[in-house]
């Protein structure tokens, strides 16, 4: 069965020169840069009317297939008649980062992007994000979000071991399992822990599975330095498409990813298997974040309001994610109860790493993850 309610809620306790756009005045005579609120700009539909004049939101980093982020922005051209460019949806959250820095003045810059942990605490710290507070920016709880509004999370989910059963006998449940000599040459992360959160999440959660804590991820790092010397750990990074080619017959990644892939899938043959590690159950959020030199600032600031909308964070919800307003949404009744009921099953109360413990394991990983896996 999905968590409960209760659960659910312990959870949420992660080119050109500009084009002027950006110094566009609002209705409220607010420029659309310097607006903090939707109020800013006299409500939303003056909003609306700044963002339709800008006419386009550049994205980065936005995989359709990832929480559902496909069928997200079409609802969003949909509703808005803006076109989103979604540039290099597979690239990790350092390359967005990167990307905000090197762009900084071009109308091909990010207008928004979507973090990982620790992306999201490190980029405000550079002063890289802008402060916004959507409508419902007081129902975030407050360890989900920078109190400026600079960042906070949008959706969320579980570690997960995804499994081919049909190319693996018995598919793993924990990470003891992964140990084990019949899954040589068959498990995969998604990404490089040093660039993509989610990978960042398999090694923490690998700690946690190993003595470690969320101040100590050396214990995660040197588990899969056991896996890389057993010959079970591939250097190979697990996308839709190794998975449904066989490439990573086992991955270890959010649980919104693997479920989605077990639906994509099955109708071509794929039998995938979902699991959240009894062993290293851990949970993180991404967060969300306006370029404080976004070409495109009302568009922007308009693609803030439509996710944390109840249509918003209903269709992360439709993509197995878990939405930071979910136990708002379920005290209210507007959460989808079928998507909900969908949601891959978790037992017990998950917790999370503290900023000073991000900080510390952030510089053991970037020291020590490519010694214990060479």
């Amino acid at each position: 069965m999905a968590l409960t309610t209760a659960a659910l809620t312990a959870l949420t306790a992660c080119g050109a020169k500009q084009d002027g756009a950006g110094s566009a005045a609002s209705a409220g005579g607010v420029k659309a840069a310097s607006a903090t609120s939707a109020a800013d700009f006299g409500g939303m539909d003056a909003l609306v009317a700044a963002a339709q004049k800008e006419g386009t939101l550049n994205a980065i980093a936005l995989p359709p297939d990832w929480a559902n982020y496909g069928e997200i922005i079409k609802e969003f051209e949909a509703k808005y008649k803006i076109k989103v460019k979604d540039e290099t949806p597979d690239a990790a959250s350092a390359d967005e980062i990167n990307a905000v820095t090197s762009r900084k003045g071009q109308g091909r810059a990010p207008d928004v992007v979507d973090l990982g942990i620790p992306f999201d605490r490190s980029g405000a710290s550079q002063g890289l994000f802008a402060p916004y507070k959507v409508a419902d920016f007081d129902k975030i709880p407050a360890s989900q979000k920078d109190p400026q509004g600079r960042w906070y999370n949008d959706y969320g989910g579980y570690i997960s071991i995804g499994c081919d059963a049909k190319r693996v006998t018995v598919c793993p449940t924990t990470f003891a399992d992964l140990l084990k000599p019949e899954y040589k040459g068959k498990v995969a992360l998604n990404g490089n822990p040093n660039k993509s959160g989610s990978a960042f999440g398999g090694v923490y959660a690998a700690a946690l599975a190993d003595k470690g804590g969320f101040a100590d991820i050396q214990p995660g790092i040197d588990y899969f330095g056991k896996l890389k010397k057993s010959g079970n750990f591939i250097p190979v990074e697990s996308t839709p498409a190794t998975v449904e080619k066989g490439e990573t017959p086992i991955s270890i990644d959010w649980d919104y990813l693997n479920a989605s892939y077990a639906d994509e899938f099955k109708s071509k043959g794929v039998d995938w298997k979902v699991s959240v590690p009894s062993d290293g159950r851990y949970a993180q959020y991404y967060s969300q974040a306006v370029n404080k030199d976004a070409p495109h600032p009302a568009a922007a600031r308009l693609w803030m309001e439509f996710l944390y909308s109840t249509t918003g964070q209903n269709l992360f919800l439709k993509g197995y994610a878990r939405p930071v307003l979910l136990p708002s949404m379920t005290a209210d009744g507007t959460a989808d109860k079928a998507f909900v009921a969908k949601l891959p099953k978790v037992s017990g109360t998950p917790s999370f790493p503290s900023s000073a413990d991000l900080d510390k394991v952030k510089g053991v990983l970037a020291q020590n993850w490519d010694k214990a896996v060479s």
